[in-house]
């Protein structure tokens, strides 16, 4: 599609990305154009294909190829603007502890020092220090309870203290106060409720106040007033429509309006007005229940409405807020089918 043309309220597509690709990561970079990096164009067949969007011209353009091809791996834009990849998986059971680096500049990667365990459906959290924390997931099969930082200054990892419980497919956010939360996920045999801080200042981790629900393929987004927005997810009774609010002040958790959707492997952005647009994702264990729904919460509120559907249905896709404010939304899967669509919010 060459030409912008809008179908539901608040969408428009744009231009399709070059190459077909879900579970990837989409990088904001310090210049406006999102960077979209590997990912799989099946269940199991990884990409190392990167390319740019830019939101001047709506065009994609190839860039450098990863060293590695991978997916569900993490993409971290560091303070000097360059971005960190790390881990992820070629197949869908070996995982990697490779990391490298893209810089804008050249559209070059160039590998970094390895991560001290392979890891994938991990987390990559950048600190206000500039390093970058790393947490747990899978290595053949095994939750793991390790993290570790790396030091862009110098291009090394070093192991921090582990979290107190194992867990993979989590989610984790940086607090105003600095601290990194880490939230749910498939810890050994049984979805989590769980959630504990790590404080950068000490290297430790402490537990905090449990969600309502465990879940795991949840969202959770930190907002302008501090708190931290966690939605839906799966668990042992399926997908979940459930919402809950985190207060750092307190570190209780609260409940809030369900979503009009229950959902997993969808995405959730912080808008520039505040609010949070929550897209697509799975409404069951089913892969034909792929939504094209969006909804926006209002933290003034505390309220969900729908809002225009997708044009696509999608899951494992990205949700990119770009510097006009506007949210671009790139591939992910429908039914197993790699997407290469993309569209603007």
């Amino acid at each position: 599609m060459n030409i912008t043309k809008c179908f539901y309220l608040g969408w428009s597509i744009t231009r399709n990305m070059n190459v077909a690709r879900g579970d990837h990561t989409a990088s904001v970079l310090l210049n406006g154009k999102v960077l979209v990096a590997g990912g799989a164009y099946d269940s199991g067949s990884s990409l190392n294909s990167a390319e740019l969007y830019d939101p001047l011209t709506a065009t994609w353009t190839t860039t450098g190829n990863m060293s590695n091809a991978r997916f569900s791996h993490t993409a971290s834009v560091l303070l000097n603007g360059k971005v960190l990849v790390t881990g992820g998986t070629p197949n869908a059971n070996d995982a990697l502890n490779s990391a490298e680096l893209y810089d804008p500049l050249t559209g070059i990667w160039t590998t970094t020092g390895n991560m001290n365990s392979a890891r994938f459906f991990h987390t990559a959290s950048i600190l206000s220090n500039g390093k970058v924390l790393v947490t747990s997931r899978f290595n053949r099969g095994s939750a793991l309870k390790s993290a570790e930082l790396y030091d862009p200054s110098t291009g090394t990892w070093t192991a921090t203290s582990s979290m107190t419980s194992p867990r993979g497919f989590h989610m984790a956010s940086v607090l105003l106060n600095g601290k990194a939360l880490i939230t749910g996920g498939n810890g050994i045999d049984a979805a989590s409720n769980n959630a504990e801080l790590y404080d950068l200042s000490t290297g430790t981790w402490t537990t905090t106040g449990n969600m309502s629900n465990a879940r795991f393929f949840h969202t959770a987004s930190a907002l302008s007033n501090g708190k931290v927005l966690v939605t839906g997810g799966n668990s042992i009774d399926g997908a979940s429509n459930n919402a809950e609010l985190y207060d750092p002040s307190t570190d209780i958790w609260a409940t809030i309006g369900s979503m009009t959707k229950a959902r997993f492997f969808h995405t959730a952005s912080v808008l520039s007005n505040g609010k949070v647009l929550v897209t697509g994702g799975l409404n069951s264990n089913s892969i034909f229940d792929t939504l094209n729904n969006a909804e926006l919460y209002d933290p003034s509120t505390n309220t969900w409405k729908t809002t225009g559907s997708m044009n696509n249905a999608r899951q494992d896709h990205t949700a990119s807020v770009l510097s006009n404010g506007k949210v671009l939304v790139t591939g992910g899967f429908n039914v197993r089918i790699a997407l290469n669509s993309a569209e603007l919010y």
